[in-house]
Parts: structure tokens; C-alpha cells; sequence
């Protein structure tokens, strides 16, 4: 439980505190190289790149997944595709260029596939570890003794 409890305070300072650290090195060494009005213009026309790939992208997403229920199937893939651009999209709201690009990397249809096996491997190791923990049938405490009242 502490190794999880671990990983999770490593992934939560690396989220609010690296990442911001060096999207601002990268701003501060951008705005050097090309000057601050256009490290600016170059930041909204990300955002507006990346607010019309979530767009399409979204679009295309929906219409799979529709697909994949219409006809029946499990749309594991689909929603995979989903939590991607949705988390892509998150990425490319926080202003910088790091975010902004790992974003676009998780949206993008041709990158997307390696994302989405790296999803695949996290959820299922998770899957797997919280199943071991659980008790089985025939361990102590898994039994509910009760009554059936029949009305």
C-alpha cells in the first residue's frame, strides 16, 4: 500500500511541480530566441491547432464509439481513443509548450495507438493488482450470512 501511496506523492509533484518548472524554462528560452510577442502569437495558434484537432478528433471518436454500441461490440477501443483526447485536451488548455505537445501527441490518430497500449498496460496491471488484494470465494469474510423473508 505505501509503494502505491509513493508512486502516486512522486506522480503529483512531478505534475505540479516539475512540469511547471520546465514549461517555464522552455517559455523563457523560446521568448529569448524569438521574442516575447511571438512566443505569445505562437502559444494561441497552438491552442487553436489543438482546439480544432480536439474538435475533429473528438468527432471522430463519438462516431466510433456510436459504431461499436450499435453494433453490438464491446468498444474498449473506442473509449480508450475517448480518455485520450479528453486527457490531450486537458494538456493543451495549460498554456506551454511541453504540455502542448504531449497533448497534441495523445489527440494526433497516428500516435494515438502507442498511447493507447500504454493505457491498456496501466489499467490492466491496476485491474490485476486490486483483484489480488481482494479476498476470493472461500476466505474468511467473504461469506454475508443472512436471511431470504419472502413477502
Amino acid at each position: 500500500m505505501s509503494r502505491r501511496r509513493s508512486a502516486t506523492t512522486w506522480a503529483l509533484v512531478v505534475a505540479f511541480v516539475v512540469v511547471p518548472l520546465i514549461e517555464i524554462y522552455v517559455l523563457i528560452q523560446v521568448g529569448q530566441v524569438i521574442g516575447p510577442w511571438w512566443t505569445i502569437l505562437l502559444l494561441v495558434l497552438d491552442s487553436i491547432l489543438g482546439s480544432w484537432l480536439i474538435k475533429l478528433e473528438g468527432a471522430r471518436a463519438w462516431l466510433a464509439l456510436r459504431t461499436a454500441l450499435r453494433d453490438g461490440r464491446m468498444p474498449a477501443r473506442e473509449l480508450a481513443d475517448g480518455a485520450l483526447i479528453l486527457i490531450g485536451g486537458t494538456l493543451m488548455l495549460s498554456p506551454g509548450f511541453v504540455t502542448d505537445i504531449f497533448g497534441i501527441l495523445l489527440i494526433l490518430p497516428f500516435t494515438r495507438p502507442v498511447f493507447r497500449r500504454l493505457l491498456t498496460q496501466v489499467v490492466t496491471r491496476r485491474l490485476l493488482a486490486s483483484n489480488a488484494r481482494r479476498p476470493g470465494p472461500g476466505s474468511e469474510g467473504s461469506v454475508v450470512r443472512g436471511e431470504v423473508v419472502d413477502e
